[in-house]
C-alpha cells in the first residue's frame, strides 16, 4: 500500500494545484520528467518556461496544503481498485499522448492495450432503430477485424456500439463523463461491467465525480485522442458527437460518417460533417481501406463468415419479400400491400427471417431489412 501511495501521490497534489490545466500540467511532466521534480522545482525554474498563473505557482511552492486531498483521492481508488496509468507510464495510450491536453493520469477498471488500433463509433442517444442497427454491426465487423471499439457509454449509439464489439468477442474501450463509481447511465451498469471485463473504463475524472454537463465535452476528447478514425452513426445539428468529429480532425485523425434519411432529424448532423469532407460509410469496407495499415486481423466469428460468404438459406420467396423491406422500418401492412402475399404467408416468412437474423423487427408490428442481410 505505501509503495503504491508513493508512486502516485505526487501526480494527484499536481492534479490538485490551482490553475493548473492538463495543457500546462504535460508541458511540465515534459520539462521536468516527474511530478515530484516538479513540486520540487525553485520559482526560477519554472518562470524559465514561460507564463505560468501566479497562484499557480503559489500553489506549486506550498503544494503540501493539497496532500490531504490528494490521499483521500487515493484511498479511494486504493479501496475499489482502480487502476491508474500516468503520462509516464509505457502503458499510457500512446495516441492519446500525442494531444495537447491528455490527461496527465486516467484511472480505470480492465485491462490495456496499446497493440489494437482503436476506432470511435459515435452518435444521438435517442438514435433510430436504423441508427442503432448500424452501429452494432459496424462496431462487429470492425471488432472482429482487430479494431477497439472506443465510445461513451452513453445509452443509444454508444451503448450499442459497445454491444457489436463484445458480441464479436472483440475488445470495447468506455470513456466516462463521471467518476468510475458513479456509472452514468445507471441502466448501463451490467454493460461497463462486460466491458471491463475483456476491455477498459476509462476516466479523468474523481472517483465519485457526478456526471455533470461540463465533464462530457472533456470526456469527448479522450475518445478522439484515443482513436485513430471516429464514426458518427446519427447526430442532430447541435450534438455533443459533432465536438468529437471536430476534435478528431484537429487531432489529424480520420472522421467517417454514416447517411440516413433526408427527412431524419437524427442525420442532419452526420449529413453536415459529410458536406465539409467527411468520409461516407456505406459498409466496414469504407473504413478498413482507409485504414487498412492498422488492421490485425483475427479469427471472425461464424455469423461474420456466414455474412461474408454472400449465402442466404432459406426459400426461394425469401429474396421477394426483402424487396419490400428497407434498412428503415416499414408496416406489415405495407409490406402484404406491396407484395400481394397474404398475410399469413407475411407474417410467416417474416418470423423465419427475423429468427436467421436477416430481419429486425420493431414497436408497431414494423419490420427493417438488416445490415447482415448485404
Amino acid at each position: 500500500m505505501q509503495t503504491f501511495f508513493e508512486k502516485y501521490l505526487p501526480w494527484f497534489v499536481l492534479k490538485e494545484i490551482p490553475f493548473l490545466g492538463n495543457t500546462l500540467y504535460k508541458k511540465l511532466i515534459d520539462r521536468f520528467q516527474s511530478p515530484e521534480s516538479v513540486l520540487t522545482a525553485s520559482k526560477a525554474q519554472l518562470e524559465s518556461m514561460g507564463k505560468i498563473p501566479s497562484k499557480t505557482l503559489y500553489g506549486i511552492s506550498h503544494h503540501k496544503m493539497f496532500m490531504n486531498q490528494a490521499k483521500a483521492e487515493l484511498e479511494q481508488i486504493f479501496r475499489n481498485h482502480i487502476q491508474i496509468v500516468t503520462l509516464t507510464d509505457p502503458f499510457y495510450p500512446a495516441l492519446l499522448r500525442l494531444i495537447q491536453d491528455p490527461p496527465p493520469l486516467l484511472t480505470y477498471y480492465g485491462t490495456l492495450d496499446n497493440e489494437s488500433p482503436c476506432l470511435s463509433i459515435i452518435g444521438s442517444r435517442t438514435a433510430t432503430s436504423y441508427g442503432l442497427s448500424t452501429a452494432e454491426n459496424l462496431s462487429f465487423k470492425l471488432a472482429s477485424k482487430g479494431f477497439q471499439i472506443v465510445s461513451g457509454l452513453a445509452r443509444g449509439i454508444d451503448a450499442m456500439a459497445h454491444k457489436g464489439a463484445l458480441r464479436a468477442k472483440g475488445r470495447t474501450i468506455a470513456v466516462l463523463g463521471s467518476g468510475l463509481k458513479k456509472i452514468y447511465p445507471r441502466e448501463n451498469e451490467s454493460l461497463f461491467h462486460a466491458i471491463a471485463e475483456t476491455g477498459a473504463v476509462f476516466s479523468e475524472f474523481k472517483v465519485n465525480a457526478e456526471p455533470i454537463p461540463g465533464h462530457f465535452p472533456v470526456r469527448n476528447r479522450i475518445i478522439a485522442g484515443l482513436s485513430c478514425g471516429s464514426i458518427v452513426v446519427e447526430a442532430a445539428k447541435r450534438s455533443g458527437s459533432l465536438i468529437t468529429a471536430r476534435l478528431a480532425s484537429e487531432y489529424n485523425r480520420e472522421v467517417f460518417a454514416v447517411p440516413g434519411s433526408i427527412k431524419s432529424k437524427k442525420s442532419e448532423g452526420t449529413h453536415s460533417l459529410l458536406k465539409q469532407g467527411a468520409k461516407l460509410v456505406e459498409t466496414e469496407m469504407d473504413i478498413i481501406d482507409e485504414l487498412h495499415h492498422f488492421i490485425h486481423e483475427k479469427k471472425t466469428a461464424s455469423l461474420l463468415e456466414h455474412q461474408e460468404s454472400g449465402s442466404h438459406p432459406g426459400s426461394p420467396d425469401r429474396p421477394r419479400i426483402l424487396n419490400f423491406l428497407e434498412p428503415y422500418p416499414v408496416h406489415i401492412d405495407i409490406i402484404i400491400e406491396k407484395s400481394g402475399m397474404t398475410s399469413s404467408d407475411v407474417a410467416s416468412q417474416l418470423l423465419d427471417l427475423e429468427l436467421e437474423g436477416l430481419v429486425i423487427r420493431h414497436q408497431g408490428n414494423c419490420y427493417s431489412i438488416s445490415e447482415d442481410y448485404h
